[in-house]
């Protein structure tokens, strides 16, 4: 070793892969896999697809140990952000994120996004995924903490206002609105006044094929001759 040669430094990646979910959530995505794309009977056996859980939207993973899987992962996912796209403090999500609701919700749909795009066949989605997802909810998340969790996680500022808006008077009062309007609603009108249609009888001249009434009672005499009614 020479003066000027640096010592060698152990080897090491110079960047991490993309946190990969576990088994629950792999078999979540699969399912919705099939549900687009599988057969009739495939999809069939999926029973009502509304009911799929959707690891992007936690709250429709009722499993337990699916939903555990779910954080686990999203734990991974925000420990990679911060260390591979994040350069400055202010850009990185705070250890308190699951305390915060919208960085939950926000934060399984970047996920979920950043998966997609690591499956494509090409790097455009993964190219919109850096131009477009992550920054915007970068400035998203640096707008509604306003470095409030920097240093600790800081209680919500809105509760009070969220304590007020649902208190009990002011939630009766938006009720009193809702069913006023529904109230000012033309009403239909009745079913005294619109009798439900029957069938209609009329009696037709065998002859000339001449519809003669609207019922047998509402038909008045008419003269005839050999030829049939007279016009």
């Amino acid at each position: 070793m020479t003066a000027h040669q640096e010592p060698r430094r152990d080897p090491k990646p110079m960047i991490l892969p993309f946190p990969q979910p576990g088994e629950l959530v792999r078999l979540a995505y699969r399912e919705l896999h099939v549900a687009a794309n599988g057969t009739p009977e495939e999809q069939q056996a999926l029973g009502p697809h509304s009911q799929l859980a959707r690891p992007w939207e936690p709250s429709t993973c009722a499993d337990p140990g699916l939903r555990y899987e779910v954080w686990e992962w999203l734990e991974q996912v925000v420990i990679w952000l911060n260390h591979e796209y994040t350069w400055d403090t202010h850009a990185l999500m705070p250890p308190c994120w699951p305390e915060h609701p919208h960085l939950v919700h926000e934060i399984a749909v970047i996920a979920d996004q950043r998966r997609r795009s690591g499956l494509a066949k090409t790097s455009d989605a993964l190219e919109e995924w850096h131009r477009y997802c992550l920054p915007t909810f970068v400035d998203r998340m640096q707008g509604r903490l306003r470095a409030r969790c920097d240093d600790a996680h800081a209680p919500w500022p809105g509760r009070p206002s969220h304590s007020d808006y649902t208190a009990t008077a002011q939630t009766q009062h938006r009720e009193d609105l809702f069913a006023g309007d529904v109230d000012a609603l033309p009403k239909p009108r009745s079913a005294a006044k619109q009798p439900p249609e029957g069938p209609r009888l009329g009696l037709v001249d065998l002859e000339t094929g001449q519809l003669m009434g609207d019922a047998p009672d509402e038909v008045s005499p008419r003269p005839r001759t050999a030829k049939g009614p007279h016009e």
